[in-house]
């Protein structure tokens, strides 16, 4: 009979502590995932919105919808964006992701994608004369590529449609 009492003494004890090692191990989990997860979203947001509030007339940027364009514009809330030559559009602040390069890095850009397109219109230029006997498709038709199209590639990756 005196078993049975030290035996329920000892259990008990053992049962409080694995409870005090559940609940020890639950924070821990919380503070991996507030450091993991939580903590960096925060810091992104807090970048997002500075370089939104800080966008200027000639910076590039990236639209949350994934456009690329150069700012023409800011008024109050929203930005006046230029898309294309000629083709300005308004955005909210918000809309706009990420600033690509900064205003004087405009003119560079420009000057990089003119450099691509004379060297993708060369290899057009190069390839449209090898054409193989059995291709009997006509190329008369074929276009080289305008600095929007040029442009736009190289921006994105892939072609326009």
């Amino acid at each position: 009979m005196g078993i049975t009492p030290v035996l329920a003494a000892t259990a008990s004890k053992s049962g409080s502590s694995s409870s005090f090692t559940f609940i020890l191990f639950i924070v821990v989990i919380f503070a991996a995932l507030y450091f993991l997860m939580i903590r960096p979203q925060q810091r992104r947001k807090q970048q997002a919105m500075s370089q939104q509030n800080n966008v200027a007339p000639g910076a590039r940027v990236r639209t949350t919808a994934g456009m690329y364009a150069t700012v023409v514009d800011v008024d109050g809330d929203d930005v006046v964006l230029e898309v294309a030559p000629g083709i300005e559009v308004r955005y909210m602040k918000r809309a706009i992701m990420d600033v690509v390069s900064p205003g004087e890095a405009a003119a560079e850009y420009e000057e990089e994608t003119e450099y691509a397109a004379d060297e993708q219109a060369e290899d057009e230029d190069a390839t449209v004369g090898e054409v193989d006997a059995e291709d009997t498709s006509d190329t008369s038709d074929a276009e080289p590529l305008d600095d929007a199209e040029a442009a736009y590639e190289k921006a994105t990756g892939s072609k326009q449609d």
